[in-house]
């Protein structure tokens, strides 16, 4: 039986787009047992995420989306771990802003399955918060890593650069909220929801549009 868990640490930094700056607070998923894991995103500071990770194995770092605040250090932690970066394609025009000089290591596809201590994370592509925006998800976990894609309370922000509100409402409806309603939904941002406690209120996100 697999002893597969999710482990969660909170860092703190800065978001920069379109010549703005915000101070954020970013989740960090490490999704795995005592012996291998990989890395949901790698914002701000790499040694506490090195720290999480203890003495495991890690085989990848995945990258939810490639804004600054969510793989400003995966470089750093690639090195510290010597584990690989894995981003969706569609995100590079994102990833060379913060990294014109080191490309990721391997590429996350729609549906690509990714085995990890006896269970696996499927990738759902979900785009709108940035083109190449996957979520993760663990069905013997019960838990779906949305990164900010979906938050609780509504979809991840579209007002800037490469985004785009209907697309990541489509992407949440179709992608998400299909998944069971008891998915504890794991975001990059804030705290933990389900899918059964955000699919009733799409339409209330379509009339704010936000």
């Amino acid at each position: 039986m697999s002893t597969a868990r999710i482990d969660h640490i909170t860092t703190s930094g800065t978001f920069s787009l379109d010549g703005q700056t915000h101070e954020v607070d970013n989740n960090v998923w490490v999704v795995g047992d005592e012996h291998e894991c990989v890395i949901i995103d790698a914002p701000h500071d790499a040694e506490a995420i090195a720290d999480l990770v203890g003495g495991r194995r890690v085989r990848a770092i995945l990258a939810s989306h490639a804004h600054d605040d969510h793989v400003r250090m995966a470089p750093k932690l690639a090195e510290l771990l010597d584990a690989p970066i894995r981003l969706h394609p569609d995100d590079l025009v994102l990833w060379r802003m913060t990294h014109p000089e080191r490309q990721p290591d391997g590429e996350l596809a729609d549906g690509q399955q990714i085995e990890i201590a006896g269970i696996t994370l499927r990738v759902l592509h979900t785009p709108g918060h940035a083109p190449g925006a996957v979520c993760f998800h663990t069905p013997e976990l019960g838990a779906v890593l949305t990164g900010d894609t979906l938050f609780a309370g509504g979809p991840g922000a579209t007002g800037r650069s490469y985004s785009d509100f209907n697309v990541i409402v489509e992407s949440i409806r179709t992608r998400l909220l299909t998944l069971p309603e008891d998915t504890t939904v794991h975001p990059g941002h804030g705290g933990t929801t389900t899918v059964g406690d955000e699919k009733p209120h799409v339409q209330e996100w379509i009339r704010r549009g936000h």
